[in-house]
């Protein structure tokens, strides 16, 4: 169900970890909250859980107020970075656990716990420990004990930051997978780009407890509001006055495009399939490009090549944080 977050302020003593937030996340899709560390993401998912308390400001949750609802009575599903298991219960035990205690019967439980570990893949594993499980296994227990109790919302603080790469791959794709076949909403945070684009339907990026924008992936690449949401979501460089991305630089050999501003190859750096050159301009900017080996290799460039640049079509560009205080 939707969550709408009106006005809301978090303060630590001097420390503003949110400043007026206002944020809709809409019904049935998959959130990030995406930001660097120290952002006020955790923050502001532990206060729609009901975890913490904002100073000021509202949250609501299915169109109910429930700013002042204590966790159990939001019907939010929670899961940490660090699993919060109970050792000394087997894996069907940590699942039914939300269940048994809102005394359900028995014969239901033991359904909808099958039914959990069906869905997670963790059927062979239901009688073991905790302890005799894989991080990524244990990660998938906490999900369906999270989704045992039906929550209308499912809310995840960094569920994959303790695992491995390889590990969070997989688990980036299998929640996609998940998220569309249960169609709870769902709002993570993590600070991983890459894992925001892949698997949000919609992100949010925040930083120093401000939003500084709200889209879906394809905007926030390809129109970011400002500086800091371009850097964030890639690799950028200057050109002109502009920030935009290394490979969204045409590069040429000879001045055809009007406008296109001469420089000097003074490094090139091939990493497989891609050749990086580093190109000092007239201006004095040291411009980042990438181009593919094929490319660079149908130029003939070499350190010391005077080339021109110029943005590609289509670019995503914004005034440099550089050139916007230097006006």
């Amino acid at each position: 169900m939707s969550i709408d977050v009106t006005g809301l302020t978090k303060t630590y003593g001097d420390f503003v970890a949110l400043d007026d937030v206002n944020v809709s996340l809409p019904t049935g899709q998959l959130t990030a909250l995406l930001g660097p560390s120290g952002g006020g993401k955790s923050t502001l998912l532990r206060i729609i859980a009901g975890l913490d308390t904002a100073d000021t400001g509202t949250v609501s949750i299915e169109g109910m107020d429930a700013t002042r609802l204590p966790p159990q009575k939001r019907n939010v599903g929670f899961v940490f970075q660090h699993y919060a298991v109970f050792k000394h219960m087997t894996v069907a035990k940590n699942v039914a656990f939300g269940l048994e205690i809102r005394k359900r019967p028995k014969d239901e439980v033991a359904a909808r716990v099958d039914e959990l570990l069906k869905l997670v893949h963790l059927s062979q594993f239901a009688h073991r420990l905790p302890s005799q499980l894989s991080g990524g296994q244990r990660q998938r227990m906490a999900l369906a004990r999270a989704l045992a109790v039906e929550p209308t919302v499912l809310l995840l603080d960094e569920p994959f930051g303790a695992l491995d790469a390889k590990v969070r791959k997989e688990l980036r794709d299998w929640l996609r997978r998940l998220h569309d076949e249960v169609a709870v909403t769902t709002v993570f945070v993590t600070h991983d780009q890459e894992e925001a684009l892949e698997v949000a339907d919609e992100i949010v990026v925040i930083n120093e407890g401000r939003v500084e924008q709200v889209g879906s992936p394809d905007q926030l690449y390809d129109e970011p509001a400002n500086d800091f949401v371009m850097g964030f979501l890639g690799e950028v460089t200057t050109l002109g006055g502009l920030t935009l991305r290394p490979h969204d630089i045409e590069v040429a050999t000879s001045p055809y495009t009007a406008g296109a501003i001469e420089g000097s190859v003074h490094r090139m750096l091939r990493i497989g399939f891609e050749v990086r050159l580093s190109v000092l301009t007239v201006d004095g900017e040291d411009a980042s490009v990438v181009l593919t080996r094929t490319h660079a290799r149908s130029l003939g460039l070499v350190e010391g090549a005077t080339v021109w640049l110029t943005p590609a079509t289509g670019a995503a560009m914004v005034p440099s944080m550089q050139s916007s205080l230097a006006g």
